[in-house]
């Protein structure tokens, strides 16, 4: 039993399978007590070494995506947002729109949720093992804009074209620099019907056109994203400006003042006014 465990461990060691080798002893103690079986054994020791190598891959994969600190779906509070159609999104959320190549619109006025929404679609599209990129519209631009300066425009757009879903947010926030529509189009035209998209605006579509500068190219880049389109509308104040509970504010501020304060405020507010008034000469 010992130079057999010997060699499990030298296995899990050469395997490097550290999460496994640290769970062996353990897993053996149950397997002595007769609380598990063999396969049960070897079921545990894998499922331990595969969660935390999922979980490092996970955390690799979102940094690489730009999708830190990451959002998700759970802390969405749909209650803020009654326009949204929860089940709606949850649907999203099984990812069948990335397998589609389609690509996913979320409007409304800033603070509504879209980036959340946006990011957290792009958590679960990791967690399932897609790759994933996120950028606003600006720097997308701007990275556009230095490869091909740098002569490096089609690497670059064969890059983004890689990704199962780019998420582009922040469309019309800043004004785009000269020639940036085109850029945008060039990338959107390369990833057209072959790989999926989410789009965050502040700007409905009739305003792409002043949003890009160029209508013909704002035209063009509408006639690919919305062939194969979701659009979410979110109608709703901004999440940035959620009231506050009474219950979590301060006890002080709710509490009127006591007599002695008020006399003592009564008296500073008599001694404010008995002041001299400057001499406006």
């Amino acid at each position: 039993m010992t130079n057999t465990l010997d060699r499990i461990r030298a296995s899990l060691v050469g395997l490097r399978m550290p999460c496994a080798l640290e769970a062996l002893d353990h897993t053996m103690r149950q397997l002595e007590r007769g609380e598990i079986g063999a396969l049960e054994a070897i079921d545990a020791l894998l499922a331990e070494e595969h969660a935390t190598r999922e979980t490092r891959r996970i955390g690799v994969a979102l940094k690489t995506a730009r999708l830190t600190p990451p959002k998700t779906l759970e802390s969405f509070d749909f209650t803020f947002q009654p326009s949204l159609d929860r089940g709606r999104i949850l649907a999203l959320a099984q990812l069948d729109f990335v397998a589609r190549a389609e690509v996913v619109h979320f409007l409304g006025p800033p603070g509504t949720g879209k980036s959340h929404l946006a990011t957290a679609l792009g958590v679960a599209a990791v967690k399932a093992g897609r790759r994933v990129y996120r950028a606003t519209l600006a720097e997308l631009i701007e990275a556009l804009g230095r490869a091909e300066r740098e002569g490096r425009l089609i690497e670059k757009i064969r890059f983004l074209g890689r990704s199962s879903l780019l998420i582009v947010d922040e469309i019309g926030y800043l004004p785009i620099t000269p020639g940036g529509a085109n850029l945008f189009f060039q990338l959107v035209n390369a990833r057209y019907e072959k790989a999926a998209m989410i789009l965050t605006s502040n700007r409905g579509f009739a305003e792409w056109g002043e949003v890009f500068g160029d209508p013909v190219v704002a035209t063009a880049l509408l006639d690919r994203l919305l062939h194969h389109a979701v659009v979410v509308q979110i109608e709703g104040a901004s999440t940035a400006f959620a009231p506050t509970p009474i219950s979590s504010l301060s006890t002080r501020a709710r509490t009127p003042p006591s007599p002695r304060r008020r006399r003592q405020n009564d008296a500073a507010g008599r001694r404010k006014t008995e002041l001299p008034m400057p001499d406006p000469s």
